[in-house]
């Protein structure tokens, strides 16, 4: 550009811009005096406003963009905006230079608006989840692994082969993008060890102080296995009830964070993918396998009550045998909670026949999710639609479904 005379105005340029944009975004909620004179007040060439005019919040806690693909054009943006769901060019920036480096597969590049997908496969498994845990990262997890690893879960359980995923993001405005670049590369993360390919997705805004953060909706498919039949209504009096591991644990990471509670040893979740170690079990004894299920909200106590009505069958089991870490114990003793009915995310309960029970149980506690593996109790023809605890006095008590929930918002 040629030299400008010390009269002419200054051209209006893309930071200047850039200034007005922010103040439309962050005043939306400002008091109508406060966002007309910040509207109106003069912008200099640099795109500083004069005195008395909006400016940004300060954020000390600045994003490292470094590792991005191309990281200038998300850069003047620390936070989300209302425009990053608008469709528009920041909405496609951050699916170019956040989501489709994470994510990248053959089916996501084509940026459609949906999904092609060659599974060459006969019956399908789908699930849809949502996911809405505070907070965003706990010891162990976090919401964008949780998000994966439970969609993958859902599917596993009904003996499929899960292959896609779907991500679909509801942010806040004002939600940190370091946060967000953090959430998706452990959502990448964990579904590379799942063995899955996110391959659609959505982002939608809402306006500060309208969501918390963020929220994540996801959709599964899988690929059902053949001559293997599992379903909740196939569990049979005289079946071995299996757990793949310690009971709770998800849930008292979760509010072990939100209470502030410390132990000798960190309660972590036990979030995870579970389809690896299904599918050793079904290569090896699928037939003996009538029913499987992950218990997360409600608990081993919500799973075992459900499958009791769906199979018109009595679950009995022996509180003895219920496979609880210390630390997990004594944090529901601390908040009164009864361990068999908090979540988890890396468990899986499964009813056996009784003759393969012992081989199923061997090869749980060969993989490095079932090492914890126990047989609790039998399903019976008494009772029925009824879990029945044997307690260590000896005693009966039964345990019912939650009216509610008592640990909301930890998946």
């Amino acid at each position: 550009m040629g030299d400008r005379t010390s009269g002419a105005k200054a051209p209006t340029t893309f930071a200047a811009l850039d200034v007005r944009a922010k103040a439309l975004t962050y005043l939306h909620d400002a008091p109508a005096s406060v966002r007309a004179e910040a509207l109106t007040s003069p912008i200099d060439a640099s795109g500083s406003a004069s005195a008395g005019a909006w400016s940004e919040p300060s954020n000390s806690s600045t994003p490292d963009f470094s590792s991005w693909s191309c990281p200038l054009p998300l850069a003047d943006y620390p936070a989300i905006v209302m425009g990053h769901g608008g469709g528009g060019k920041l909405g496609n920036e951050l699916v170019e230079h956040l989501f489709l480096p994470a994510f990248r597969n053959a089916a996501l590049e084509n940026l459609g608006d949906a999904a092609v997908l060659d599974l060459r496969a006969g019956r399908i498994a789908m699930s849809t989840d949502s996911f809405v845990v505070q907070p965003l990262f706990f010891p162990g997890g976090s919401i964008g692994a949780l998000a994966v690893n439970g969609t993958v879960n859902d599917l596993a359980v009904t003996g499929a082969v899960p292959k896609f995923l779907t991500a679909g993001f509801i942010l806040e405005e004002g939600f940190p993008l370091e946060q967000l670049a953090a959430i998706v590369e452990e959502m990448a993360g964990a579904a590379r060890t799942a063995g899955v390919e996110i391959v659609t997705g959505d982002t939608k805004v809402v306006e500060r102080g309208h969501g918390d953060g963020c929220y994540i909706n996801t959709a599964g498919v899988g690929v059902l296995r053949e001559g293997i039949v599992v379903g909740p209504h196939r569990a049979q009096a005289g079946d071995a009830i299996l757990v793949s591991g310690t009971i709770g644990d998800h849930g008292m990471a979760i509010m072990s964070v939100r209470e502030g509670l410390e132990f000798e040893s960190e309660i972590r979740s036990d979030c995870a993918a579970l389809n690896g170690l299904i599918a050793a079990v079904l290569e090896a004894q699928g037939g003996a396998i009538h029913a499987m299920r992950d218990p997360t909200r409600g608990g081993l106590a919500s799973t075992l009550n459900e499958i009791a009505q769906a199979s018109n069958v009595g679950m009995l089991i022996d509180e003895r045998s219920l496979p609880v870490r210390s630390e997990v114990q004594s944090a529901c003793e601390l908040l009164g909670l009864d361990p068999v009915y908090v979540a988890n995310e890396g468990k899986v309960v499964f009813f056996v026949a009784a003759e393969a029970a012992d081989e199923v149980l061997a090869i749980l506690r060969t993989h490095a999710l079932g090492r914890e593996a126990a047989r609790i109790g039998t399903v019976t023809g008494e009772h029925k639609g009824m879990l029945v605890a044997r307690t260590a006095m000896g005693a009966n008590r039964v345990i019912s479904i939650p009216v509610g929930e008592q640990l909301p918002r930890i998946c």
